[in-house]
């Protein structure tokens, strides 16, 4: 999650309900040509949210999404998660306030996993149990303190939750010394593993379990600031990190540098291990699709600057969903999405 634009995003002709083809908003580049279908359409099937993020979909098809209403706008609600089901076409309040959710994921046992940040949010990460309606908190403290401001979510296959820790709004003091990422094992201890990634953002394990992939976006500022005024920009990024099977992470490479555009927000991958990111670059915003080794596969527009990505399952696996600005969209590709095995 970052900050909503202050100043108008690039407009593409998009009314809700109608579908933007293939020739319109999207391309593959050479060796991208099993990414994207010729009949691929970018569909808005939600909209009217104040700042959608962190789209996941359950093990029934039905897809969560964040919606961040930042307080220092004029109504002062408290953040939702929403729920559409694709079979009905219908969107509707699953929780409320949401603890300023931004960053969703299920989880092998179907449990949703929720990042929440700062603006008056948790900064927490909880877990609820979609059959019982209760929750826990996994993540409240790290040695004594708050988190600065949890923002997205990772989880591997033997259950371990990795989640970044930035702060982009909020009036709560910064009271972790570092921007990072961290680890929660199953037995509830908390590992700072990541300190060198910037500001991260995005973040998401390879099908092998072997990469940890970290967005960097650094917008040099822990608030909004006033329209006279300018920060200077740190890491823009898509950083690779080997995973170990204990759960450690060390720094491998940068893949993709945007610098001096804007960079990644959130990202997932396919059982291939692609990685479709979504880059809030104003001159060139969407989803950009990379092979593990960074050459770019695929490029999808969107209408606004996106904020972050999810497939769904089953049969509708190579559904992908994408939240940008007040609305949520879905397209089709050629890829199936990769999930945690159910345990």
């Amino acid at each position: 999650m970052l900050n909503p634009p202050i100043s108008p995003s690039p407009v593409f002709a998009f009314v809700t309900g109608v579908a933007l083809t293939a020739a319109s908003i999207a391309h593959t580049a050479p060796g991208g040509e099993a990414i994207l279908p010729p009949d691929a359409e970018l569909e808005e099937v939600f909209s009217g949210a104040h700042f959608t993020e962190g789209p996941a979909v359950a093990p029934d098809g039905k897809v969560y999404f964040s919606d961040i209403t930042f307080t220092d706008q004029a109504d002062m609600q408290a953040g939702h998660i929403w729920k559409y089901d694709p079979e009905t076409g219908k969107t509707a309040v699953f929780r409320s306030p949401s603890g300023m959710s931004n960053g969703i994921k299920f989880d092998g046992q179907g449990r949703i996993v929720v990042a929440e940040g700062a603006d008056f949010g948790g900064r927490r990460i909880t877990r609820t149990d979609l059959t019982t309606g209760k929750s826990e908190i996994v993540a409240g403290l790290y040695n004594g303190k708050p988190f600065n401001s949890p923002n997205d979510i990772a989880i591997d296959e033997q259950g371990r939750i990795y989640f970044t820790d930035p702060r982009y709004a909020g009036h709560e003091p910064v009271e972790q010394p570092i921007m990072g990422v961290y680890r929660i094992d199953a037995d509830g201890t908390i590992h700072l593993v990541v300190t060198d990634a910037g500001k991260p953002n995005g973040i998401a394990v390879s099908p092998d379990q072997k990469t940890l992939y970290v967005g960097s976006h650094d917008n040099g500022a822990t608030g909004n600031l006033a329209d006279d005024m300018t920060s200077h920009k740190g890491r823009m990024a898509l950083l690779a990190y080997d995973l170990s099977p204990d759960g450690t992470a060390v720094f491998r490479e940068t893949l993709v540098d945007y610098a001096p555009q804007n960079g990644p927000d959130g990202f997932t991958v396919d059982v291939e291990g692609n990685l479709y990111v979504a880059v809030r670059d104003e001159t060139r915003p969407g989803i950009y699709v990379y092979s593990p080794d960074s050459k770019e596969l695929a490029y999808i527009k969107t209408p606004a600057l996106p904020t972050n990505v999810a497939f769904s399952r089953g049969e509708a696996s190579n559904t992908l969903y994408i939240t940008a600005e007040n609305s949520l969209h879905r397209i089709n590709v050629m890829k199936a999405g990769y999930h945690l095995p159910p345990n």
